[in-house]
């Protein structure tokens, strides 16, 4: 990467909007510097757009002071990063002509290698409590596991799990919509402030940009293409972070989602995911079977075991032949559990031992640790 072609997209970050695809054609046909020469000094106009949309890029363009930015930056902590330098995430390029110009970097670690082993956590920003605690809890189990976690800076569940991350001393990148030394939103400035110290504080917009709605939308293509998936905690229908989802399942990224109450508004965008190609997800090993290395497997889900499930067949098949709360003899005990009475009568001095049943006379009856098995037992069905 050359000076001229470094200060041409340093200009062109602040004349062409993210995600601007024409403009990235512009990039990779002509080369920055070709491109940012004729909006700057008014050369020919490049292909693709209308002269009224030629002349608006051309008036943003006369405000372009990229040595102005580049002083800004360094005295904010931020550095500028380039397609095709060493620190740029090469799965940036999956998004073709829509990657971004060059990436503002506030924070010390190197953004590529923490993109590595990265996956995003992203959902409602009006979250509920059980969104929140979601959030937080998958943010400190991925850093256990040495995940990278990316998410967007936001109220709700973006911040939820940011804090998560830095409570667990793991590492997080938060992507804005707006120039890195302008903490976005207000409310959040120490906790940006935090992420910038501890972790990484990444965007597409010069020092000192604003953000508008159609920005924070073009910003999550960035949260997609930079991690290996996606989780969505909460999210209604009409949601940004189900445009992070829906890019990353265009770019081949996995996609998760939390679930949540079937009557909850805020888990219906995420149900609709659950309901296409989406994996269900209910913690952070779920997260890492699905998106990290071979082995990295989750532990089997199952309920308590019971003293009664480590019986035989045979003993269990005895043990359930037994009434609930009658005494029963051994020939009716045989007759319920399909064998002789010989063997019955065998398996209940079995059972005896361990504390299942005990006698009567000429009749077994269970003893309480047995009913209490049985009802335990019933009530997982």
């Amino acid at each position: 990467m050359t000076d001229d072609e470094r200060m041409a997209r340093v200009a062109l970050a602040r004349v062409m909007e993210p995600g601007d695809e024409v403009g990235g054609r512009w990039l990779r046909e002509f080369g920055a510097v070709e491109v940012a020469r004729r909006l700057v000094q008014g050369g020919e106009p490049l292909p693709g757009v209308s002269e009224k949309r030629w002349e608006g890029l051309r008036g943003r363009s006369g405000r372009v002071r990229p040595e102005r930015d580049l002083a800004q930056a360094r005295h904010a902590g931020v550095r500028f990063i380039c397609p095709g330098e060493p620190e740029w995430p090469a799965q940036l390029d999956d998004l073709g002509d829509a990657r971004p110009t060059g990436l503002w970097v506030r924070g010390h670690p190197s953004l590529r290698i923490w993109a590595l082993r990265s996956v995003a956590v992203v959902g409602a920003r009006a979250c509920t409590e059980y969104g929140a605690h979601m959030a937080a809890t998958l943010g400190a189990g991925l850093a256990e596991r040495g995940w990278v976690v990316v998410s967007g800076g936001a109220y709700g569940v973006d911040g939820a799990v940011h804090r998560g991350v830095l409570g667990a001393g793991g590492a997080t990148v938060a992507v804005l919509a707006c120039g890195v030394d302008r903490p976005y939103p207000r409310g959040h400035t120490e906790l940006i402030t935090r992420i910038a110290e501890q972790g990484l504080v990444v965007g597409e917009l010069p020092p000192g940009d604003h953000p508008t709605p159609s920005r924070f939308i073009l910003r999550n293509r960035v949260i997609a293409a930079l991690t290996r998936g996606t989780v969505v905690v909460e999210a209604a229908y009409r949601s940004g972070a189900l445009v992070t989802a829906r890019a990353a399942q265009r770019l081949g990224r996995f996609t998760m989602g939390v679930p949540g109450p079937a009557t909850s508004g805020l888990s219906a965008g995420v149900h609709e995911l659950l309901r296409g190609e989406a994996v269900l997800v209910s913690d952070a090993a779920e997260v890492a079977e699905l998106v990290g290395d071979m082995g990295e497997l989750a532990p089997d889900r199952r309920g308590p075991v019971l003293p009664r499930d480590l019986l035989d067949p045979g003993a269990g098949r005895v043990l359930a032949a037994l009434p609930a709360r009658a005494l029963a003899g051994a020939q009716e005990i045989a007759r319920g559990a399909g064998t002789t009475v010989d063997d019955a009568v065998g398996r209940l001095y079995e059972l005896r031992a361990l504390g299942f049943v005990e006698r009567h006379g000429d009749g077994w009856k269970l003893t309480r640790q047995a009913m209490i098995s049985v009802r335990d037992d019933q009530g997982r069905c």
